[in-house]
C-alpha cells in the first residue's frame, strides 16, 4: 500500500497545537482515495488499519474512519474476520444499475431543488461549474482532484437544496461520482468537454426557474453519463 507520495505529508504541526481527529481523518481518507484511484491499491488487495496508520503517522483511529467513508462509497469492502480490501472496478452491469438509481433520485432533487432556489444558492451551483471548466484533468489523481470535486459539489448542493434530509442521504449512499472517476486513473478525465456542457445545461435550467426544466437536464446529464460510463467500464 503506498498512499502519500513524499510530499503529500502534512506539516509536522507545533507542539500543543494537536490535529483534530477530523481533519487526520479526513487526510487520510483522501491519500487512500488517491491511492485506490490512481491504482497502487489494487482490487482485492488488502487494506491494513495497522500498516497505513504507521505510513501516515497517524493513530489506527482516523485511518478506521476514513475506511468507514471509503465503505460507503464502495471503494473498499469489510470482509468478515479479514479487514478491509479494495472492491473490484465497476463492471457496466455495476454501472447500469447505479444509474438507474440515480435516474430515481437525481431528477426529483433537481425539481425540488429548483423550487427552493435563492440567489446565493444559484451562485454556488455557478461556481461549481466554473471550477469544473478550469479544473485541471491530467491521467493522476492529484491532477482531476478539483475536478471531481467540483463535480461531486454541484450534485450534492442540489441534494442539499431539496431540504429533505432523506433525499440528501440517498444521493450520498450512492457514491455515484466516485465510482465514475475511478475509471480515469491513468488516463484523465475523458468525458470533460460533454459533462461540462451538460453540467452547464442544468445551472440554465435552474436559472430559468423552471423545476420540470430543471428534472429534464438532470435526466438527460444522468443518461448520458450513464452511457459514457457503459462505455468505459469493464464488461462483467
Amino acid at each position: 500500500m503506498q498512499p502519500a507520495s513524499p510530499g503529500s505529508r502534512p506539516e509536522a504541526r507545533p507542539a500543543g497545537r494537536p490535529v483534530s481527529r477530523q481533519v487526520l481523518a479526513d487526510h487520510v481518507y483522501e491519500e487512500l482515495l488517491a491511492s485506490l484511484m490512481d491504482g497502487r491499491l489494487e482490487p482485492g488487495a488488502a487494506v491494513s488499519i495497522d500498516g497505513t496508520a504507521r505510513e501516515l503517522d497517524v493513530s489506527p483511529t482516523p485511518v478506521r474512519e476514513a475506511l468507514a467513508r471509503l465503505e460507503h462509497t464502495g471503494m473498499v469492502r469489510r470482509v468478515a474476520l479479514k479487514g478491509y480490501r479494495v472492491a473490484p472496478m465497476f463492471t457496466r452491469e455495476d454501472f447500469a444499475e447505479l444509474m438507474e438509481a440515480r435516474l430515481a433520485i437525481e431528477p426529483v432533487n433537481a425539481r425540488l431543488a429548483c423550487g427552493r432556489l435563492t440567489p446565493g444558492r444559484l451562485a454556488e451551483l455557478g461556481q461549481a461549474v466554473a471550477d469544473l471548466k478550469t479544473a485541471p484533468r491530467g491521467p493522476s489523481f492529484a491532477e482531476y482532484r478539483d475536478y471531481l470535486e467540483a463535480d461531486e459539489r454541484f450534485h450534492r448542493l442540489i441534494a442539499e437544496l431539496t431540504g429533505n434530509q432523506f433525499m440528501v442521504a440517498a444521493y450520498a449512499a450512492l457514491g455515484g461520482q466516485v465510482q465514475r472517476f475511478r475509471l480515469f486513473g491513468g488516463v484523465g478525465i475523458t468525458d470533460a468537454e460533454n459533462a461540462i456542457a451538460e453540467h452547464q445545461a442544468v445551472l440554465d435550467a435552474f436559472a430559468s426557474g423552471d423545476p420540470e426544466k430543471a428534472a429534464h437536464a438532470m435526466a438527460d446529464h444522468v443518461q448520458k453519463v450513464r452511457g459514457r460510463a457503459i462505455a468505459d467500464a469493464p464488461a462483467g
